[in-house]
């Protein structure tokens, strides 16, 4: 182990996690982890190999569909509130193994450590809220047009849910997609990010060792290592009836055309190209808080993370400056030390595809605010540290229509009403998070219209970066469409039934059919 390593009780968080042997490639002994070839991850903070796995072959494959649809004809007819509670003691270890947990996902990722902590609170939250929907899974009744008939909906599980995460929220995804999926009766297949894989192996550990201690199958929660091509085996399989999938707009219309061919159902959560609009009634101190957190955070690798500032022409040198100010305080290095702002990015492909989008900004016309560029020297060894960078842009640039997965913020101007922003705001093929920054109640409601923003997520007086586990997340667009998380997103893990039920002794039929024997 290196020196951060050490001097921040990773060790000691990989043995908690079940974690210690993980460097030899050894297998704990599940169904749920491979024989095929070996994955190797580095942490991006120092460039250290923090351990190996082995990537789950077809053979493997077939294994562990076997025990998730063997678990799956049990699982399903244990009582709502019993899944509930299978769910409650995970929560229970989640906040047992939260510090670890968290250590892990910021030193495997690179996102700051209280990020990591606050993606585990994530975690233990859709617990929570899993447990208690778990007695709410509620249906409707209907007046029946025929009389002595009694008509309702009711909610039953889809069966093996197929998950495929990625590396920027390496176990928080899961959990949105996993608790819901489990209290709703059905079993869940994970396929993490091949850049986090210890992430998915520490959870797996986790929840099988709850099942364990409940005297239920292994089943019911299943690992699979390696890249897309072990992906393509979930998304092509017959038996799981829902994909759910996070990440690129590219990956997710593959997976998408992928699963609709077999008439399956698809969840995606996909790219993001999200805008803060700042108006001349906004709060300028507020908006510098939400704009700098959303564009650098997490080295700007979330997906909701700001990529565009629409300002105002009345307040644009001000904000401009404000936000260029904060920028120069910012501390970059290990995310493990809790007085840095920025840590890395996940490897050395991600800063390639940051300095790549920085020349097409400056080759189109943008005017470079803050520079970029990769740091070097002590502390950053392993080539993943780069300085945000802010750029006055167009709208129109080929480059500020992409989402570039880095912390790279393009300022753009507007003029006129807040129709001319809302315009610039919506004009890129991705829906997921937007916001307003003003104290004006007509435009903040403009906003929030039918007519106003046309994402999936829109704030008014807060950033485009996070969202509270009580709401429905997804966007729209090229985003995907799909919802997770909280509000009525768990009825996307079961198929509705509707019945109809006669208690008489005649047989009526709809719309007034006559047909006499």
């Amino acid at each position: 182990m290196s020196n951060i390593a050490t001097a921040f009780g990773i060790h000691e968080a990989l043995k908690q996690l079940g974690l210690s042997e993980i460097n030899e490639g050894t297998s704990t002994g599940t169904k749920n982890f491979g024989s095929g070839e070996t994955i190797s991850s580095y942490s991006p903070v120092d460039g250290t190999l923090i351990g190996k796995v082995k990537t789950t072959t077809e053979a493997d494959y077939g294994k562990v569909m076997d025990a998730a649809t063997s678990a799956f004809k049990d699982w399903r007819l244990k009582p709502a509130p019993l899944r509930g509670e299978i769910v409650r003691q995970f929560g229970e270890k989640l906040r047992e193994l939260k510090e670890p947990l968290g250590k892990l996902v910021s030193y495997e990722m690179g996102k700051s450590y209280q990020e990591g902590l606050g993606e585990v609170q994530e975690m233990i939250d859709i617990c929570d809220f899993a447990v208690g929907l778990s007695r709410q899974l509620h249906g409707l009744t209907m007046h029946s047009e025929r009389p002595g008939h009694r008509m309702y909906e009711q909610y039953h599980p889809l069966g093996v849910v197929g998950i495929i995460s990625a590396f920027n929220f390496p176990v928080a995804v899961w959990a949105w997609n996993t608790a819901l999926a489990w209290v709703c009766g059905d079993v869940c297949i994970w396929k993490p990010s091949e850049k986090t894989p210890l992430c998915g192996v520490a959870c797996q550990n986790i929840i099988t060792q709850v099942l364990k201690e409940n005297n239920l199958p292994e089943g019911i929660s299943c690992l699979i290592n390696g890249d897309y091509k072990v992906g393509e085996l979930m998304t092509s399989d017959n038996r799981i009836p829902l994909v759910s999938a996070t990440g690129s707009i590219r990956m997710g219309k593959i997976v998408a055309k992928a699963v609709a061919a077999r008439l399956g159902k698809s969840l995606l959560e996909l790219g993001g190209n999200n805008a803060i609009i700042v108006t001349p009634d906004a709060d300028i101190k507020m908006t510098v808080i939400g704009a700098v957190f959303g564009a650098v955070g997490t080295a700007g690798q979330r997906c909701t993370s700001t990529r565009r500032l629409i300002v105002h022409e009345s307040v644009y040198d001000q904000v401009k400056n404000a936000v260029t100010d904060a920028y120069k305080q910012l501390r970059i290095g290990n995310p493990l030390d809790e007085n840095n702002h920025v840590g890395p990015l996940i490897d050395t492909e991600a800063v390639k595809m940051y300095n790549s989008a920085l020349e097409k900004a400056k080759a189109e016309g943008g005017s470079v605010l803050i520079e970029g560029g990769v740091l070097v020297g002590d502390g950053y060894e392993s080539g993943c540290y780069v300085k945000p960078a802010i750029v006055e842009a167009d709208n129109s640039f080929k480059i500020v229509q992409e989402e570039t997965f880095a912390p790279i913020l393009y300022v753009l101007k507007y003029s006129g009403g807040i129709e001319n922003a809302i315009a610039q705001q919506n004009g890129v093929v991705q829906g997921l998070s937007s916001a307003i920054m003003t104290n004006n109640l007509r435009e903040a409601e403009r906003f929030l219209s039918a007519s106003g923003s046309d994402c999936g997520i829109a704030n008014v007086n807060i950033g485009t970066s996070g969202a509270e586990i009580g709401g429905a997340f997804g966007g729209e667009k090229e985003t995907g469409g799909g919802r997770e998380s909280g509000s009525d997103a768990w009825k996307v893990y079961m198929r509705r039934q509707t019945n109809t039920i006669n208690y008489t002794t005649e047989l009526p039929l709809a719309q007034g059919i006559k047909f006499d024997l």
